[in-house]
Formats: structure tokens, C-alpha cells, sequence
């Protein structure tokens, strides 16, 4: 297992979702300076971290929606690491159902040289790797790729706000 141990001034837990996140930032001594649930979306992210920016690392767990803002650090130089889901669990202690926790947890864990590392797929590589991951899906389901399209969209927030992910299935849309 790796961990993420640099230093920095400051330490951003992203408790990410499809629609909304909970960003949680630490200063170096372990102050908490910026609590706040914002819906998902670069430009929530990169209001909320504007005053962080110098000396700023980004920390998320492993899920479905990393891409955006892996990509969204990327473009804004702004360092960011993919926490595995499996290992951070066992570090922690569990998840909690509360994203503030979580988020705060991240954010903890990046400051005290304890985040464990996922690999980040570069862009060029991700679409390999979900038509690899959806077939294995499609295979083992044997009932379509509906649902799997619909969290690949999700990824991207390429579905229509306002609409829930059942409900466009149900529709037909995705």
C-alpha cells in the first residue's frame, strides 16, 4: 500500500458524489479553515479552494465521479491524489454515512501522511479501461449495459440536471 505523505500548506477532503460534495480544508497545523457542502461541479470546486490555491493538495476517494475533478486539478495545476476506497476503510476505521466526516477524514488523512494511493487512469487511458470494465460488466450481468452507461455518463455529468439516474433510466434516455 502506498501513501500520499508530501507536504503542503494546505489539505482538500472531497467527499465527491454524482451531485453534490463536501469540501473540507486543513491549513498545516490541522486547523480546519473551509467546511462547506457544494453541489459537484469545477466551477463550485474552484470558487470554494480560490483562496487555498498556493500550497493546496486534493484528496478523493476512489468512486465513480473522480474524473471531473481529477481532469479540473489537472488543468489548474493544482496536485491532486485518488484515495483507494478498500484501503482507506480499513485505515479509517469505516465509512461513516455522514459526508462532513468523511470529508474532514480525507483531508486528515492527507495531512498526516496516511492517505492510500489509487492509481489515477490519465485521460488517454480511461476510455480503454471502461470498454474493458463495461464488457466485463456486460458479461457477467447478462442483462445489458444500461446501468453501467449511466454511471459512465455520471463520471462526466453528461446527464441533464434536475433529472435522478432511475428516472432516465426509466425514460429510456440513457
Amino acid at each position: 500500500m502506498r501513501f500520499y505523505n508530501q507536504p503542503h500548506s494546505f489539505y482538500c477532503g472531497v467527499d465527491l458524489h454524482a451531485r453534490s460534495m463536501f469540501v473540507h480544508i486543513l491549513n498545516h497545523a490541522g486547523e480546519t479553515v473551509f467546511a462547506k457542502d457544494l453541489a459537484a461541479g469545477p466551477e463550485f470546486f474552484l470558487d470554494a479552494v480560490k483562496p487555498f490555491r498556493e500550497g493546496l493538495v486534493v484528496g478523493c476517494e476512489c468512486m465513480f465521479a473522480w474524473y471531473w475533478l481529477a481532469d479540473k486539478c489537472e488543468d489548474e495545476s493544482i496536485p491532486f491524489t485518488l484515495g483507494h476506497a478498500l484501503y482507506m476503510r480499513a485505515v479509517h476505521g469505516g465509512k461513516s454515512k455522514n459526508d462532513r466526516i468523511d470529508a474532514a477524514k480525507i483531508a486528515g488523512l492527507l495531512r498526516g501522511g496516511m492517505f492510500p494511493m489509487a492509481f489515477v487512469y490519465p485521460r488517454d487511458m480511461r476510455e480503454t479501461n471502461q470498454n474493458v470494465s463495461s464488457a466485463a460488466v456486460v458479461a457477467w450481468n447478462r442483462q445489458g449495459a444500461g446501468s453501467d452507461h449511466a454511471l459512465r455518463d455520471s463520471r462526466h455529468q453528461a446527464f441533464p440536471r434536475g433529472r435522478q439516474l432511475p428516472e432516465l433510466l426509466a425514460l429510456g434516455a440513457l
